[in-house]
């Protein structure tokens, strides 16, 4: 993990390890079901599991998001809700994941208080450097290459892209969007601490599997970035 993330204070906030961030897809997940495949990335070594199916009403949210919870329980695995802050405080999730477009990430603290998680979409330096580190405790940075999971996504940023605006960020940063675990060592080395993954998970033959090479890459790729960092320090 990346010296940015952030560590337990005092207050009740859980650890954020963004390493391997799971996103759901209620279709991709469909034919093993939602919490079997979550579980199954969990025991490969997912970190995060954020809850998205934006097609779903609120109480089919919910419901699905309790299910989850309940699973999930005792794992260390932490629980986020995409845009929907309601159905986060009603499942009682760790947090919620907003965009640019969805409910702003001061309201959504404002509903769950100071111990939830909340992260954030962007895709530029501009949105870079708006973001309170008060309010927002990561960032979520993509599209990294074009992805069918979100097909209104703004343009691809490629690596290079990806590293402008990790500088830019004053906080945790997740890359998202199109990326394989042999992707990990780029992305770590353009400055984000974790990636997140929907199809490579959701729609492997495989989760746990496909879950433990990200784990894997990305324990990798982070000490690799641990000894250029001592390397360079030493000189």
């Amino acid at each position: 993990m990346s010296p940015r993330t952030p560590e337990v204070t005092d207050t009740m906030k859980p650890k954020i390890d963004l390493s391997v961030y799971l996103i759901t897809d209620p279709g991709l997940c469909a034919a093993r079901g939602l919490v079997e495949t979550a579980l199954a990335a969990v025991r490969g070594g997912a970190t995060i599991v954020q809850l998205r199916d934006k097609a779903a009403p609120r109480d089919r949210l919910i419901s699905e998001g309790l299910r989850l919870k309940q699973a999930l329980a005792g794992s260390g695995v932490l629980l986020i809700v995409n845009d929907d802050v309601q159905a986060a405080a009603a499942i009682g999730a760790d947090g919620v994941h907003v965009g640019q477009s969805d409910a702003a990430a001061e309201a959504a603290r404002a509903v769950l208080g100071e111990d939830a998680v909340i992260g954030l979409s962007i895709q530029t330096q501009a949105h870079a450097a708006v973001v309170d580190p008060a309010v927002v405790d990561y960032v979520g940075v993509g599209p990294v290459f074009a992805t069918p999971t979100k097909p209104d996504h703004a343009r691809p940023l490629g690596f290079d892209g990806l590293a402008a605006v990790c500088r830019a960020a004053a906080m945790p940063a997740v890359a998202i969007g199109g990326l394989e675990a042999r992707h990990a060592a780029a992305v770590f080395a353009a400055g984000a601490d974790g990636l997140a993954v929907v199809s490579a998970i959701c729609a492997a033959p495989d989760p746990e599997a496909a879950a433990g090479a990200f784990a894997l890459a990305a324990r990798d790729a982070a000490a690799g970035q641990s000894d250029s960092v001592a390397t360079e320090a030493g000189r």
